[in-house]
């Protein structure tokens, strides 16, 4: 018993917290298996990294401010037959954010968009990747505070240092000339440096009326599609269907002409 314990607080004191709590159990599975001395290891190390993987994934989780977490799998893709689902399970590989590319998807409000940026965020969580969700508007009153305040130098790091930075939620309200100029500087800051995810509900040919400047417009874009997949989703409203489902009633007719109408590429 003394030696069990003097190993219990040496593997407490190399920071193997969850190794020494599961280390009595472990002894007995060995007794009652028979395995050999490197399986014995070889489980109760498992066990540790599986425990710290888990408690890294989430911390990641809650500093990632997703709203919800909701995955792929949880995705009805039937539902959308406008979207390609290889196109979004080969995105899932996250082979994008090691290249440093851009997934940008469109598409009016209500047809899931926000739910394949949060997914595609979960699946970057899992995998080991640093993820920080934001909707534009919360986005330009943290960069106009900061800038106003003199902290924007320090604010910039907390949206350049993720590997995958969400903006969601692009279009609802249309931009002055100060936070265009701080989403412009946001982008140029990740270009072919970080990958990013943004939705919208504005096709590209309405960017110049949303940021108050054509040629402003012009040079976010031009960043943002050189190295860009771009979803667009061309039908009817998730929301409005369950809606529909729980209440046994009909879409009317001009809801149904709006939510299938799609966001064109300029």
């Amino acid at each position: 018993m003394v030696e069990l314990e003097q190993t219990r607080l040496m593997l407490e004191n190399l920071g193997l917290s969850q190794a020494a709590i599961t280390l009595d159990s472990h002894l007995d599975y060995a007794a009652r298996s028979e395995i050999t001395y490197l399986e014995f290891i070889n489980r109760l190390l498992k066990d540790e990294a599986d425990f710290r993987r888990k408690r890294s994934e989430e911390t990641r989780l809650k500093l990632s401010r997703l709203p919800h977490k909701k995955t792929l799998d949880e995705f009805d893709f039937s539902f959308q037959p406008s979207l390609d689902e290889r196109q979004i399970r080969e995105l899932a590989t996250l082979s994008f954010i090691h290249r440093q590319e851009n997934v940008i998807l469109l598409g009016p409000p209500g047809v899931g968009k926000s739910h394949i940026a949060i997914g595609l965020a979960v699946e970057a969580i899992r995998q080991g990747l640093s993820v920080y969700f934001v909707s534009m508007d919360k986005l330009l009153d943290d960069l106009r505070r900061a800038n106003n305040e003199g902290r924007l130098h320090h604010r910039w790091k907390v949206y350049q240092r993720p590997g995958l930075l969400v903006i969601d939620e692009i279009g609802y309200s249309q931009l002055d000339r100060v936070s265009g100029n701080l989403f412009f500087q946001l982008i140029c800051s990740r270009y072919e440096k970080g990958s990013m995810i943004l939705t919208s509900n504005k096709g590209f040919g309405e960017w110049g009326d949303l940021m108050g400047d054509v040629p402003l417009a012009t040079a976010i874009l031009d960043r943002l599609l050189h190295h860009a997949h771009v979803v667009n989703i061309r039908r009817q409203s998730y929301r409005i269907k369950a809606r529909v489902k729980a209440s046994g009633s009909v879409i009317p007719q001009q809801f149904q002409g709006d939510m299938s109408n799609g966001v064109v590429n300029s």
